[in-house]
């Protein structure tokens, strides 16, 4: 069965990913970037290569209708699959992306929505009128870049609805990237006691602290200088670093007021619930 690491893009699930390849598969919790890939992105030709064709990565109908015969495929009886997504857990022509078949949890990551709209015009290259329009827009997609043949398309959704799709799911643990960054040892023992329910789990105090120490941003950013994270570039011409600030509220001395109030009056339910507001 699936756990989905799930979240809106720029919203920490590489952090999580990497907390959980220390506590996971690095014997004393030193952290690797090149071996992130231990959790696989969902949203991958390869496991849809016997259903589609390259042509059909593109198409939505195409791609729902296989998502549980591709999901099928992946699951081993009696065991328990990692996943990562940035798909909404969404219905399309009654096609459920994350269906209890298949599914046997999820991990969802959320973060203050005006910082992903920073982040991601930083990543994605867009200035920040558009990349607004993109996280309101309810039929978002993150569609394969031409030239990158294992991508198929990703449907995103707005931030709300993608957030809301996921964080009424079963078994589904809510973590925020505000508390990765300033409350690190909690989520990795949120994690602990969550992934306890599936995994059989015996981890120490000392591997502990080594993975709070050794998933540090700043070793993180010196990994990925090395050439270790594999992940990182949306467009390489323009050599954009993934990880930047790791910080919260960047917003705040960096978010046009407009767009901020904006943002606030689009998503206020949700961030007045998450206490963003």
């Amino acid at each position: 069965m699936i756990i989905w690491i799930a979240s809106y893009p720029k919203s920490g699930n590489t952090l999580i990913r990497s907390l959980l390849y220390s506590l996971l598969i690095s014997p004393n919790g030193e952290l690797d970037l090149s071996k992130l890939s231990f959790i696989p992105n969902y949203n991958q030709f390869r496991f849809f290569e016997n259903l589609i064709n390259e042509e059909e990565r593109f198409n939505v109908k195409t791609i729902s209708d296989n998502w549980q015969k591709s999901q099928k495929n992946i699951i081993t009886k009696g065991k328990i699959k990692l996943l990562k997504t940035h798909n909404s857990n969404c219905v399309i022509n009654q096609n459920h992306f994350a269906s209890e078949n298949t599914t046997a949890g999820v991990i969802y990551i959320v973060r203050d929505p005006r910082d992903v709209l920073l982040s991601s015009a930083r990543h994605f290259s867009l200035n920040r009128n558009l990349m607004k329009k993109y996280m309101f827009d309810k039929n978002a997609k993150l569609m394969p870049r031409a030239n990158l043949k294992h991508e198929i398309v990703t449907v995103l959704g707005s931030w709300s609805d993608n957030y809301k799709s996921w964080v009424n799911s079963k078994n589904c643990l809510l973590i925020k990237y505000e508390d990765i960054i300033n409350n690190k040892k909690k989520v990795i023992l949120d994690l602990i006691k969550y992934l306890s329910n599936f995994l059989k789990l015996e981890i120490s105090q000392n591997k502990i602290n080594k993975v709070i120490e050794s998933t540090s941003f700043e070793n993180m950013k010196k990994q990925e200088e090395k050439g270790l994270f594999q992940e990182n570039v949306f467009d390489k011409k323009e050599k954009i670093k993934f990880f930047n600030k790791g910080m919260s509220k960047n917003w705040v001395e960096n978010l046009n007021k407009d767009i901020q109030i904006e943002i606030e009056k689009e998503f206020d339910k949700e961030m007045k619930y998450l206490g963003y507001l």
